[in-house]
């Protein structure tokens, strides 16, 4: 699993996201659950608000919830993928040097938020969380249970 802040959770969940920026690299590859944070710091408010005005996320954020499968696809120096990607993907991250962008790909919201707690750093998926995700997903529209 990988902890976000709100509403960059969000954003991610939406597509709007597809690049997320840390101050670390790891060595995974694979698939990863986007965990929204339960705490959302004034920053993070202010820049939800502004994310709500432009019409990018709902003013109804989830916190302390799975909202999302991505894959892990690639890392490189933040600086570098900043030359790459659009205006608003910049807007969405921090490409300070030093930082890391790690690529999102194969996103897939779910329905309904799923509850757990997140933790920092990646952190390893419990079987009932896993499976909890993995129903979500097989409910949702173009699931393997939709037709």
């Amino acid at each position: 699993g990988l902890t976000l802040t709100q509403p960059w959770a969000s954003l991610v969940a939406l597509g709007h996201k597809r690049v997320e920026t840390r101050g670390w690299r790891s060595n995974y590859y694979g698939p990863v659950l986007i965990h929204a944070a339960k705490g959302f710091p004034k920053p993070a408010q202010v820049f939800a608000a502004e994310e709500c005005a432009l019409g990018r996320i709902s003013r109804h954020l989830c916190f302390s919830a799975v909202v999302a499968v991505a894959e892990i696809v690639a890392y490189q120096p933040a600086e570098e993928a900043a030359l790459a990607i659009s205006g608003i993907e910049r807007r969405l991250g921090d490409y300070s040097p030093g930082r890391w962008a790690w690529s999102l790909d194969n996103v897939r919201a779910l329905p309904e938020p799923v509850p757990a707690a997140g933790h920092p750093g990646l952190w390893k998926v419990g079987p009932e969380l896993e499976e909890s995700v993995l129903a979500a997903l097989t409910r949702a529209p173009g699931g393997q249970d939709a037709g």
